[in-house]
């Protein structure tokens, strides 16, 4: 077993959980006083199955209200011996009773899919790789899922796929995305959009794939609602690259919906590279070139 605090065993474990929540209901990740946030459930959760106050948690991917995950991804440090009396007098290990016992008493919008314990360098935030998001929009009203509602934004007019394909490529690398975040004291928002993509599914919902290795505030909703300009024909595709080079919001830019949202996986190094990459990534990043 892997100790945070002491290689040989000590009284803290570092744990890994993976979970799945639908966001409608929620105030967003982030526990905010007087509202229901998926923090506060998934925190209420542990701290009732380990018979301890309330964790704290570190989630890999923060989402705001509204925004579903299907792939997220938190780190736990919780007492060692509460951990291993999880199973009881069963021959389960922890981490699958951790498990059984969760979808006791977390709420039916939430599911943890596993949990197990990590190496003490695994920081569940800055130790990613990359997200992947995924968006889903419907411009076709008759073709509206009634099922799919909470997951799916209506657009009531067409949309040209192969303009905001082109339009969403144009803006993969490493670039200074002001133009599509909402701006925090001291934060950069140099990012590496890795890969930015459209296409319709089989039942002709267009469905957006956005990977970056990570993402400042709004700015998914942000770069859907750039290409949706231009797959209304509003906008040419060449517009969203003038649009991130003059790195200030543009009015013609909408912060699409939340709920067509969905943080779909989150990536991680081997565990011999955790450390490095997390401290890489708490370092700020700039623009190459003179500052």
């Amino acid at each position: 077993m892997t100790s945070t605090s002491d290689p040989a065993g000590g009284d803290r474990v570092r744990l890994r959980l993976d979970l799945a929540y639908d966001g409608t209901d929620f105030s967003g990740w982030a526990a905010q006083p007087g509202l229901r946030t998926v923090e506060d459930e998934v925190s209420g959760a542990l701290g009732t199955i380990l018979r301890s106050g309330p964790p704290k948690l570190t989630i890999g991917g923060r989402t705001d209200a509204g925004v579903h995950a299907r792939g997220s991804v938190a780190h736990v440090e919780v007492d060692r011996a509460a951990w291993e009396a999880l199973p009881g007098r069963s021959d389960r290990p922890p981490g699958q009773a951790a498990v059984t016992r969760l979808a006791g008493v977390l709420p039916p919008d939430i599911v943890v899919r596993s949990v197990g314990e990590v190496p003490a360098a695994f920081d569940a935030r800055f130790s990613a790789l990359r997200r992947r998001y995924s968006y889903r929009i419907c411009d076709r009203p008759a073709d509206l899922d009634p099922l799919r509602r909470r997951d799916t934004v209506l657009v009531r007019r067409a949309l040209d796929v192969t303009a905001m394909d082109i339009a969403a490529r144009s803006l993969t690398g490493l670039h200074d995305f002001a133009a599509f975040c909402k701006p925090r004291e001291g934060a950069t928002t140099v990012r590496t959009l890795l890969e930015y993509s459209w296409d319709r599914d089989p039942s002709g919902i267009l469905v957006g794939t956005v990977v970056a290795d990570a993402f400042c505030h709004s700015m998914v909703r942000a770069l859907v609602g750039a290409v949706v300009a231009v797959g209304q024909g509003r906008q040419s595709p060449q517009w969203v690259v003038a649009v991130r080079a003059a790195r200030r919001r543009d009015p013609a830019v909408q912060v699409m919906p939340a709920h067509g949202l969905c943080l779909e996986e989150i990536v991680y190094p081997a565990p011999q590279d955790l450390a490095s990459r997390a401290a890489q990534a708490r370092s700020v990043r700039h623009m190459p070139g003179p500052h």
